[in-house]
């Protein structure tokens, strides 16, 4: 089963074609818009079927049924459009069988991806003490997040802070993470508006004790809206309290110059999340967490054990040490490698052209007899409405679109009403392939 053979070189020979037409023409995926999977993908016996039945089977049958997230009109959510060169990076890293929970083991690759990671602090603002690491989406990023948080407020008695205090626009990861812990959530303000230091205040005032921290939001999933983060961050540093800021979607924008007051105050949250494989053009799973202090992430991440001693030296900085993972993809090397062949200023230039794609899409809404824009884009996200229409109207019209293969997007909803929400984090989205959405929608 190891050896490879001669089966194995003809069939990578076939999947290196496939993957470069891919990635030529993401829109022309077989089916993209099938619904479901065939009721059998391929037998599962003893002997095996060979890697070459295998890889048709996966190439026919498997991947077809997916709506790439990549796709110029994969709108809903927010998806990811990886470079030629990290998804290349990625290959190679599958490839080259690299642990990536310590220094001792991964070498140089650990120290790529701290490159990567400082690049990310250094947008955020953060001094030079900071440090990140990369883990498999913004989940895990909070919730390691959190557990730091959590473990630099244990109290003089030995007992931990069980609140998490978080804007009405955070991310579904945060109430996860708190049942995780064994922690409550204490929700504060509107879903829809910026979260304010008026609106935390009182919240604050009437906690019976320091929380674990404050979860403000940098570009909310549904709305894109970022919270006022610097007079929150003032709040947080008057009451000792640990800020964390969720910029998992928004924190690409920290590369466009007219963006960044937005941002003002980010600099002074105690940890960060940003995820590469949203708006940053990266693989997925990848996202960031930085600490603006990491010693807490250490201390409350490190683990110990006596076949780990070797890795525990003070010579590695090992990327297992800064969140809840010991066994770990290098998922920042995708980052890494992306980044140096394309620079930063060909990420600036693709999420402005993002930004740019949201805008007109916006004024062709406002343009549309039938068609209303319910809220100014804050970022790369675009709420609006059909008039007329019901909730079951956006649900048929979303599945139609999504099983003939035009594009995904899905309703959301906004102030209390059903809406459609489109996403634009991949600059190979095009103004034919919002016409082609928006006149669908128009018919």
């Amino acid at each position: 089963m190891h050896a490879f053979s001669d089966d194995d070189r003809r069939v990578l020979g076939e999947v290196l074609d496939w993957v470069v037409d891919r990635l030529t023409d993401p829109a022309g995926t077989p089916s993209a818009g099938a619904p479901s999977l065939p009721p059998v993908v391929g037998p599962v016996v003893g002997s095996g079927v060979g890697v070459e039945a295998a890889w048709r089977m996966l190439r026919d049958q498997v991947l077809p049924t997916a709506f790439p997230a990549d796709h110029p009109r994969y709108l809903a959510f927010v998806g990811g459009a990886p470079t030629t060169a990290a998804v290349l990076a990625d290959a190679v890293l599958s490839a080259a069988s690299v642990y990536g929970g310590s220094e001792l083991e991964a070498g140089a690759v650990v120290r790529a991806e701290r490159a990567a990671a400082r690049w990310l602090c250094d947008l955020a603002g953060y001094p030079p003490e900071s440090h990140g690491v990369f883990v498999s989406g913004g989940s895990l990023a909070n919730l390691s997040a959190l557990v730091a948080a959590r473990h630099a407020g244990r109290r003089a008695d030995g007992s931990l802070p069980d609140v998490i205090v978080a804007g009405g626009a955070a991310h579904s990861s945060v109430a996860a993470a708190a049942a995780i812990m064994g922690c409550t959530v204490v929700t504060v303000g509107a879903p829809d508006t910026r979260l304010c230091a008026a609106d935390l205040k009182p919240v604050l005032d009437e906690l019976p004790a320091t929380p674990v921290a404050v979860v403000a939001t940098a570009g909310a999933t549904n709305t894109g809206v970022v919270d006022e983060l610097d007079e929150l961050a003032a709040t947080c540093a008057e009451r000792g309290t640990w800020l964390h800021v969720d910029a998992a979607y928004g924190g690409a924008g920290l590369l466009v110059p007219h963006l960044r007051p937005l941002f003002a105050g980010i600099e002074r949250a105690d940890s960060i999340t940003i995820d590469p494989h949203k708006w940053l053009f990266t693989p997925f799973d990848c996202a960031g967490v930085l600490y603006r202090d990491p010693a807490p992430a250490r201390a409350a991440h490190t683990q110990r054990a006596p076949y780990l001693e070797p890795v525990d030296e003070e010579a590695f900085d090992n990327p297992a040490d800064h969140a809840v993972h010991l066994t770990r993809r290098a998922r920042g090397l995708p980052l890494w490698f992306s980044l140096v062949a394309n620079g930063a200023d060909g990420y600036a230039a693709a999420v402005a052209a993002c930004l740019a794609a949201a805008r007109a899409a916006a004024r062709r809404i406002e343009a549309s007899p039938v068609l209303e824009l319910v809220a100014d884009p804050q970022l790369s996200v675009v709420l609006f409405r059909r008039r007329g229409w019901a909730p079951d109207d956006y649900r048929r019209w979303s599945s139609r679109a999504r099983s003939s293969g035009l594009a995904l997007v899905t309703p959301t909803t906004f102030a209390g009403r059903t809406v459609l929400r489109l996403c634009f984090v991949n600059p190979r989205t095009s103004g034919d392939d919002v016409e082609l959405v928006l006149a669908s929608l128009e018919a």
